[in-house]
């Protein structure tokens, strides 16, 4: 049995997230730790909710963390009412300390961590991905799906390839994780910023890929990455899941670095798995 962490925001409850978590739980028989990130420095007011007509009010405060103390315990309560609903097994875990550490720790003890992209972890408006997911990425120690505000169900698996080991590590990886994915259609894509070029190692990869999925095709794209890639994959089915490989600055390649997952998570409505080589 492997285990899936979902990170929460218990005052702003992802539905999308819960709802990918179960799909994956209940292909594989999984178990889903419902991960409630309740940071102590993180309310859903500010320090002018609090004043009254005599400055900051205790009274008020009170009243504040109470309501946002039923908040979280109600989301919770949800989450385990459609877990039993789903006949999925579960845990809670209620992460009361800094939340981008407590969830790095979680994710050590987890085979994949999913994260709702639009998670921000404060009451600020933010534009996705907030700096709290471009941080969890970076130093994430389990695989990675981030996950669309709307779920949509995994039925299409498009693997981001660019001849390094990293983008191999991460197929490997989701194959391991999902076994059951190999009876979807897949679709190796690769970039070149040189008309007519060959796709790296072109016979090992196509060779391995076609050892877990039947239905292959293999698209080579040619331009700048960040611009072709985006928009071929604007034109992609929401059932369809990406597969690409570390979030990281030192990339050697422009189709894994942290510039372009940034990018993918800014304008797309599709999970993205990422998983880092380590």
């Amino acid at each position: 049995m492997k285990k899936i962490s979902a990170a929460f925001d218990g005052l702003k409850f992802s539905q999308a997230t819960l709802d990918y978590a179960i799909e994956l739980a209940s292909r594989d028989h999984m178990v889903i730790n419902g991960v409630f990130l309740e940071d102590f420095l993180y309310h859903s007011f500010d320090i002018f909710d609090m004043v009254g007509s005599q400055g900051v009010s205790g009274d008020k405060l009170n009243r504040l963390l109470r309501k946002d103390r039923t908040t979280c315990d109600r989301t919770i309560a949800l989450f385990e009412k459609i877990c039993a609903e789903k006949q999925v097994s579960y845990v809670v875990h209620k992460d009361k300390s800094f939340a981008i550490n407590e969830l790095i720790k979680e994710s050590i003890y987890s085979d994949l961590t999913v994260i709702n992209v639009v998670e921000t972890l404060n009451h600020y408006h933010q534009e996705r991905p907030a700096p709290f997911i471009k941080e969890f990425l970076a130093s994430a120690q389990s695989p990675v799906l981030v996950v669309p505000p709307v779920y949509h169900s995994v039925k299409r698996i498009i693997i981001l390839y660019d001849g390094h080991p990293s983008s191999v590590f991460a197929l490997k990886t989701f194959n391991s994780l999902f076994p059951w994915a190999k009876k979807y259609p897949a679709e190796v894509v690769c970039v070149s910023q040189r008309p007519l070029a060959l796709l790296p190692d072109g016979n090992l990869i196509g060779e391995y890929v076609r050892c877990h999925y039947d239905d292959l095709v293999t698209t080579q794209l040619t331009g700048d990455p960040e611009d072709v890639l985006l928009d071929w994959l604007k034109k992609a089915d929401p059932g369809a899941v990406v597969v690409m490989g570390a979030y990281s600055r030192g990339a050697v390649s422009r189709m894994f670095n942290n510039s372009m997952a940034n990018k993918l998570m800014e304008v797309l409505d599709l999970p993205l798995f990422i998983a880092h080589s380590k």
